[in-house]
């Protein structure tokens, strides 16, 4: 069957996250995406943990499997004059360039826009880099963590009391990594229907700061009102007895959001029903706002709460339209019900690694289905059949291997 984007070929000359990421959206829609790795060593992620059965293989790191789903893998050395030949050859074909190095790099390799769009003249290059191709910052080096602290996104993060915090893991790089496919499909249009190229310049600084989370809130009050809000504790400066935290449960936790508008629902359900007991709760908190309450209504809240499950509270919760659900960890949510129904996990079995579920796609298409049908290739595994395309025999590609090209 048909899928999206089938006909749209990707090279892509990536390490580690944002710019494998954004060649995965690119894959896993269909596309014909070939990933360029360093001979010998490969993609950085190869060495990222976990690893399946712990053992830290270059064939076994989550990170790297998870992220080159359903790509095809290749060996180039692109600082070998024959490398660069070869690249360039495959630019002919392509509908998309993207690469994740330094700014300037490309362009030191004589493998930069300028000179791939001589190439081939419609096409479209996403260069992913911390700070963009311009600007001060341009050659800063970065991590997640200082990208969560120059974004201004952990100045919102954390207790008021305590250090800034910064967001779990990777998620900056996996933001990037969509902004870039997205950015890159706009500029796709443009080349398939306007006749014209497009250099797409992503930094991931800026995808963070122009992301919607809660930092938006906290630079839009600046820009608009000139306040610098504040991190608090919602612990105790809630504004209404209604909780709007992670309280605690039987198995684990739930997390609470407030409203005025729900306070009715909120007594309905933690009465269940009793209507001697919802006129007590009235008698007992006639004022939504009287935080004089908050710690005896946040008692009476885990009274109720203490001896149900987290999916129990949820679903208990919902019922009465009283927005809480449960803090999953992650075998919750392979287990989910409702996941099983949408069949949002799939397994495939790597050669190496072994069989796995897989996190699946963010978006469905009706009449143009996903499919998670390929591992993610073994370091080189597709060399004979890429470079065959482009008129390499298997003598060719040993002596390209002899001569450190592959």
């Amino acid at each position: 069957m048909y899928q999206a984007l089938e006909d749209i070929r990707v090279i892509e000359a990536c390490h580690y996250i944002a710019g494998p990421y954004c060649g995965k959206m690119f894959a896993d829609y269909g596309a014909d995406v070939i990933k360029i790795e360093r001979p010998g060593t490969g993609d950085g992620a190869r060495r990222l943990r976990p690893f399946a059965d712990n053992d830290p293989h270059p064939e076994k790191s989550g990170v790297f499997l998870n992220l080159n789903t359903n790509k095809r893998g290749i060996t180039l050395n692109m600082k070998n004059e024959t490398g660069k030949k070869i690249f360039k050859d495959m630019v002919k074909t392509a509908d998309v360039v993207i690469e994740n190095f330094r700014p300037g790099v490309m362009d030191k390799l004589g493998l930069g826009y300028e000179v791939l769009e001589k190439t081939n003249p419609l096409l479209v290059m996403t260069s992913i880099s911390n700070f963009g191709q311009d600007g001060p910052y341009r050659d800063f080096a970065m991590s997640e963590l200082t990208i969560n602290a120059v974004s201004g996104f952990m100045a919102s993060c954390g207790l008021p009391e305590r250090e800034p915090l910064k967001r779990g893991e990777n998620a900056e790089s996996y933001q990037a990594g969509l902004t870039a496919f997205v950015a890159t499909m706009g500029a796709l249009f443009v080349s398939r229907f306007q006749g014209e190229g497009q250099h797409v310049d992503v930094s991931i600084m800026e995808a963070m700061l122009g992301s919607v989370d809660n930092g938006a809130r906290d630079k839009l009050s600046y820009l608009y009102s000139g306040e610098l809000l504040v991190r608090h504790d919602p612990r105790i400066t809630s504004r209404t007895l209604m909780p709007e935290c992670v309280t605690p449960c039987k198995d684990g936790y739930v997390q609470w959001r407030a409203n005025p508008t729900w306070w009715p629902r909120y007594l309905d359900m933690l009465a269940g029903g009793d209507e001697e007991k919802r006129a007590e709760l009235e008698e007992r908190f006639p004022d939504l706002y009287d935080i004089t309450k908050l710690e005896e209504s946040w008692a009476v809240c885990l009274e109720w709460s203490m001896d149900k499950t987290k999916q129990e509270l949820m679903e208990e919760a919902q019922k009465y339209r009283v927005p809480c659900m449960k803090v999953s960890t992650p075998q919750d949510l392979v287990e989910d019900k409702h996941f099983k129904t949408v069949k949002f996990f799939s397994e495939i079995e790597h050669p190496v690694a072994g069989r796995f579920l897989y996190p699946g796609f963010p978006v469905k298409l009706k009449g143009c289905p996903t499919q998670m049908n390929r591992p993610a290739p073994l370091l080189g595994q597709h060399n004979e059949v890429v470079f065959g395309e482009l008129g390499y025999n298997r003598e060719d590609l040993v002596e390209l291997k002899k001569a450190g090209v592959i």
